[in-house]
């Protein structure tokens, strides 16, 4: 049958495969152009902390040093969601986690602009941070929230759906079975850590090489973080080392370098370490979940009542879609008549949790296969045919 084809059945090569194996790919972190400065980030060391004060002089007149970056340079705040624009190129008032950028520095090479970090002196008034789901429900008592435009307290969202007469399905069970599941969350690591480049020309256009995967969602973003009409930028995507959703958000790195630019007449690099990948993070969700479902004894759902808690970290990211999503799936995979869910998604200081290769998903996934193994172990049934 392959001999009808011309390319099914046929071990053609991949267009992409010889500069990838040859090493002439250029990646964001490849890109390099004249008179290029390069950016290192101040971050807090603090999960929760109000910033007091920033003394950059010592910083700013360290030879090779061009520029000296604060947050109330760039104030504006993004956000991959309308609805949770709470991210800031560098924290104005604030940190909320460890690794939150506080200062940026354009040098002449990365060994001048990481020497000049320890020459920045932060004060900070150390604040109680939230370091889990527990934490995150409880009422702020006085503390202060991590957010102001949260639901509750340090609730980001909360959200609650019911569909069909609950009661009237776990009265027709013959046996309701009751979990509590608890997902650690994981986050990506891919080859390529984020590598970004900004070039702000004399005629006023700014253009960006950046290791994305989302090149339209952080030309909304620049436009709004810089007041520019979008026309006059253009987002480059190059070729990306690996991404699986930790590269779909705007990141703060994206406009600081923009920035530096604008502000030194030059182009800026910034190519993140692995540390600091981890403070990047957007990794998949830690989540508490609490399972109540209720079968016929040949298996057959009659009822489904499904709770879910997340570990949001310090930002919303894409964390509302992620909520939603914690209760989406389960009405899809199975035939479930009657259905409730509930979900609350916390803000902690932690790096912020957002999408990572089915974002909300695989965490309620997780907890009802091992419940309906459960429920096919009690009732004596093959776990396949009860799934059938």
């Amino acid at each position: 049958m392959s001999e009808k084809f011309n390319i099914i059945g046929k071990p053609n090569r991949k267009v992409d495969v010889m500069n990838k194996v040859t090493g002439q790919t250029v990646y964001a972190g490849d890109v390099v152009l004249p008179r290029m400065l390069h950016c290192k980030l101040l971050r807090s060391i603090h999960p929760h902390a109000r910033i007091k004060f920033i003394d950059a002089s010592e910083a700013e007149a360290l030879p090779g040093v061009m520029a000296v970056m604060t947050g109330r340079d760039l104030p504006n705040k993004f956000g991959i969601l309308p609805i949770s624009e709470d991210e800031e190129s560098l924290a104005v008032e604030k940190a909320r986690y460890v690794g939150d950028p506080v200062t940026a520095v354009a040098a002449v090479d990365e060994e001048t602009a990481e020497a000049a970090l320890k020459y920045i002196h932060v004060e900070y008034e150390v604040l109680e941070p939230v370091m889990g789901i527990e934490e995150g429900l409880k009422p702020l008592n006085g503390d202060e929230a991590i957010h102001n435009y949260a639901d509750q307290d340090n609730i980001h969202k909360l959200v609650s759906l019911e569909f069909g007469d609950l009661d009237d399905g776990f009265a027709q069970a013959d046996l309701i079975q009751e979990d509590v599941f608890f997902y650690q969350g994981n986050t990506h690591l891919p080859m390529e850590e984020h590598a970004t480049v900004a070039h702000y020309e004399p005629n006023g256009k700014l253009t960006v090489w950046s290791s994305t995967q989302t090149p339209h969602y952080l030309h909304k973003a620049m436009a709004g973080v810089f007041d520019m009409p979008p026309s006059r930028i253009r987002i480059i995507a190059p070729p990306t080392g690996g991404g699986f959703g930790g590269k779909t958000d705007p990141f703060n790195h994206e406009m600081v370098v923009a920035k530096l630019s604008m502000m030194t007449g030059r182009p800026v690099k910034i190519a993140l370490t692995r540390e600091e990948v981890f403070y990047a993070h957007r990794g998949r969700h830690p989540v508490l979940m609490k399972v109540k479902t209720g079968v016929k004894n040949d298996g057959s759902i009659t009822a489904m009542d499904f709770t879910s808690f997340l570990d949001g970290g310090g930002y919303g990211s894409y964390g509302v879609a992620s909520t939603y999503y914690t209760g989406a799936l389960q009405t899809v995979t199975y035939n479930v008549p009657t259905y409730k869910f509930q979900a609350a998604r916390v803000f902690t200081n932690k790096p912020a949790c957002g999408p990572k290769r089915g974002h909300g998903t695989p965490q309620p996934r997780f907890a009802v296969e091992v419940q309906l193994d459960k429920i096919a172990e009690k009732l004596n049934i093959n776990p396949l045919d009860l799934r059938l």
